[in-house]
């Protein structure tokens, strides 16, 4: 059994009371909100909000689509999608790095070995912004890293306007980047993943 299905957080925050049929059978509905991890097949879905989001502040996407089916083909355990009544909504993926900075190489490497989660992207939908749903996903992201055995710690980069943003998830500034795209310039972020014995013993991770 994966990780997932042993992960409290990870399990729908709301689930619809199954409806009877006019024949007086159950039938099945989509939870009204769920959490898991992405897979390739999601990736068009990713790709549709990052692309609205990103593409009009900055001109451009952190990952493309072929990125994105990249990593979710190689660790989609360090995704994180939220999904309402099986919409995707939004999500976060990241990847492992295995140095103490982020390098221009990290924006295409996952390194198995490494201890350290490069998030690459967190997204919301534009419909349901301004409702604290980033924050939100990203809480519930780091109590996910903390059931995983490798990750030490969470990586990101940023643009200067969104640090206060990260700060109250609890990240700290390390410094400018020296990743660059294009005249785009990034404040490196980091947040300590802890207390792993601690969440395996009482979440069954």
């Amino acid at each position: 059994m994966s990780a997932l299905g042993a992960l409290p957080f990870l399990r729908p925050v709301h689930l619809r009371s199954p409806r009877s049929s006019p024949g007086g059978q159950r039938r099945h509905t989509l939870p009204a909100s769920e959490f898991r991890c992405l897979s390739p097949e999601d990736a068009a879905s990713v790709f549709e909000i990052e692309r609205e989001a990103f593409i009009s502040v900055s001109g451009d996407c952190p990952l493309h689509l072929d990125e994105i089916r990249h990593f979710l083909n190689l660790c989609p355990e360090l995704s994180l999608g939220w999904f309402e009544e099986g919409r995707l909504v939004a999500f976060i993926i990241g990847s492992l790095w295995d140095q103490e900075r982020l390098s221009q190489a990290a924006l295409t490497l996952h390194k198995p070995q490494g201890s350290a989660v490069h998030i690459h992207v967190l997204a919301v939908h534009r419909t349901v912004r301004q409702q604290g749903k980033g924050s939100i996903l990203m809480w519930r992201y780091l109590q996910h890293l903390r059931c995983l055995p490798c990750a030490r710690r969470a990586l990101l980069m940023c643009e200067h306007f969104l640090v206060p943003f990260y700060q109250k998830c609890g990240f700290e500034a390390l410094g400018p980047c020296e990743v660059t795209v294009g005249d785009l310039a990034f404040v490196e972020m980091q947040h300590p993943v802890r207390g792993h014995a601690f969440m395996r013993r009482n979440s069954g991770c």
